[in-house]
């Protein structure tokens, strides 16, 4: 899975599963744009990492729910490395709360943050990737989606769109050889669920066949496979990385 002098824009990468991306694809040799939204010094960090290792990076700030800011994001990493060969959209948050207690406002956040920026991400990538005919889209989406959990309809929601996008977006763009996939991690120790009670983290690994949580690492991993050559005749899928939590 040699990525060598490929161009990728990891949203979201500053921490979690995003850093764990980030690093993954750039020790396969991809160039790697950063984004973060607040969080500079720990997307700093990782582009610090990287170029410690050997790597390239840069870190640059957007918010891309924002339709605008996703376009400068990936107008900025064209304009830096000259292509686009990889989106990851990993951009997401949380706003647990059971519907009849649920402000519009929570609502609208998560919907807008993981759904919408993978929109706008996604449209602004599209293009150049059609006029290269080439290209990898990968969205991470979440084992939620496709189960629904209680109190996270709103989570539930937007990953669940991801999804869909996703199918819809790969049967547009797959004849310019594009390919565009999910991975539905499960339970990874991140900052949106280690707030989480620890009854619910115990009952989740209860229920997991493998027993344990996975690591931000093991979605990398899949992340790097789905960018790879190797996955070429791979479109439209949705890949769970959850230890058969959902089998």
């Amino acid at each position: 899975m040699n990525l060598k002098q490929k161009v990728a824009v990891v949203t979201g990468a500053s921490r979690g599963i995003g850093r764990a991306i980030a690093l993954e694809l750039a020790r396969r040799g991809t160039r790697v744009v950063v984004n973060y939204h607040r969080s500079a010094e720990a997307a700093e960090d990782v582009v610090e990492a990287i170029k410690k290792a050997g790597g390239e990076a840069i870190a640059v700030q957007a918010d891309v729910s924002d339709f605008e800011q996703a376009g400068q994001l990936i107008k900025t990493a064209i304009d830096t490395y000259g292509q686009i060969d990889i989106l990851v959209n990993n951009a997401g948050t949380t706003r647990d709360q059971l519907l009849m207690l649920m402000k519009e406002q929570d609502w609208d956040d998560v919907i807008r943050i993981n759904l919408k920026s993978v929109f706008n991400c996604c449209k602004a990538a599209a293009r150049p990737m059609v006029k290269k005919r080439q290209g990898r889209i990968i969205n991470i989406t979440s084992v939620v989606g496709i189960t629904g959990q209680a109190g996270q309809s709103n989570y539930a929601a937007s990953k669940a769109g991801i999804i869909g996008f996703t199918k819809s977006l790969a049967k547009e763009i797959g004849p310019r050889h594009i390919t565009v996939n999910c991975i539905a991690p499960g339970f990874i120790p991140t900052d949106l669920t280690m707030g989480q009670p620890e009854e619910w983290k115990e009952q989740i690994i209860e229920a997991t066949p493998l027993r344990r949580m996975g690591q931000p690492e093991e979605i990398a991993y899949a992340v790097a496979f789905l960018a790879s050559d190797e996955a070429a005749f791979i479109t439209g899928e949705v890949l769970s990385v959850d230890g058969g939590l959902i089998t």
